[in-house]
């Protein structure tokens, strides 16, 4: 299992989707090298993107400084002792309550090693995080992207990565998850990559097209 640790980490794995796949090559020529996209991990890094779910990005920044505030810096501890106002005033729906608690518990309970996480396979890194209530593939995929770096992660369900394949790939429409996963075979073992490189085409296109969201 590699890990994105680094831009050299990103070029090896550039240079090879872009040999084993003409798309691929046309988004690096286009886009160029693409951000590392990491961010803290554990259960810090669960919990923000626990909170950047189904939200804008301004929306997501928002709670999490409102969570900072009211909790300081979410520990599991800090969870497990915050009532329902507190977590109210952090700006979080009782689901998003209940889902940091369900998570901050397992750990708690030793039924989650987030530690762990960095030596398995995208696919049963999935399957740890989907075990827990109200954790979707959407949060378990992003995780094992941005907090372990996990060379061959892929959100297929994540709405911009869906955008940029119909767009790159020829799709008629936008496709939907099962679909974009099994076309992102061809991507294997570097599919953490070709999510970077499909998020740098996403964005790319949203400036030429002067879209805002």
């Amino acid at each position: 299992m590699r890990l994105i640790e680094s831009e050299a980490d990103l070029s090896e794995g550039v240079a090879w989707l872009a040999q084993a796949d003409p798309v691929m090559a046309a988004i690096f020529q286009a886009a160029g090298l693409p951000p590392l996209r990491r961010r803290a991990g554990g259960f810090e890094g669960l919990c923000s993107i626990v909170i950047a779910q189904q939200v804008s990005v301004a929306s997501a920044r928002a709670i999490w400084n409102r969570t900072l505030t009211v909790l300081g810096e979410p520990t599991v501890v800090r969870v497990l002792a915050a009532t329902d106002d507190d977590l109210k005033r952090c700006g979080l729906s009782r689901p998003k309550q209940a889902t940091l608690r369900a998570c901050a518990r397992a750990i708690a309970d030793g039924n989650l090693d987030l530690a762990a996480l960095a030596t398995m396979a995208a696919d049963d890194i999935r399957s740890e995080l989907t075990a827990i209530r109200g954790i979707g593939g959407w949060t378990a995929d992003i995780y094992a992207l941005t907090c372990v770096g996990h060379g061959d992660a892929f959100a297929s369900g994540d709405l911009a990565l869906r955008e940029a394949a119909r767009q790159a790939c020829g799709f008629p429409e936008r496709p939907q998850p099962r679909e974009l996963e099994a076309h992102a075979e061809r991507w294997r073992p570097w599919r953490g990559v070709a999510a970077r490189l499909l998020w740098s085409y996403y964005a790319l296109a949203k400036g030429r097209e002067g879209l805002t969201a």
